[in-house]
């Protein structure tokens, strides 16, 4: 199974604020989780508000929890919010189910990770989640 190495982690988050900085942003905190929901690398520019640690985490921890992008969470959420209550509870609070989380495919489609990106509108978020992903050479999958 292909992993996300540090390199590849740094290439993603550098490739997100560099869409974020051509798109005109606000200051974006960014999270890449192993496929194991482990932290591999978080960055912070400079004016993020203190929470976007934990929510740009979340983002991406959801969507590892389920396979499948954080706007799928979205639309579940409207759809079924007794299962996002349930399946938040169980995963401690720790699911943030709006776009942003988008899951990291490798060349055979298998999940290696996550990215979440907090600051801006969702939608945005996402869009940067995706330019990173695809600049480390992976497939993007926000669900």
């Amino acid at each position: 199974m292909t992993k996300i190495n540090m390199q590849q982690a740094r290439t993603m988050i550098d490739a997100a604020i560099a869409k974020a900085s051509e798109l005109g942003l606000k200051p974006l905190g960014i999270s890449v989780l192993d496929a194991g929901g482990h932290l591999r690398a978080y960055l912070a520019q400079d004016g993020t508000s203190m929470l976007r640690p934990q929510i740009s985490a979340g983002k991406a921890y959801g969507a590892l929890a389920v396979g499948a992008g954080s706007r799928w969470l979205n639309a579940q959420a409207a759809e079924r919010p007794h299962f996002l209550e349930g399946l938040n509870g169980v995963a401690g609070g720790r699911i943030i189910p709006v776009p942003g989380g988008v899951l990291v495919r490798d060349q055979d489609g298998d999940i290696i990770g996550a990215v979440g990106i907090s600051g801006d509108t969702s939608d945005n978020d996402e869009i940067c989640a995706v330019a990173g992903i695809e600049a480390a050479e992976f497939t993007a999958d926000p669900g």
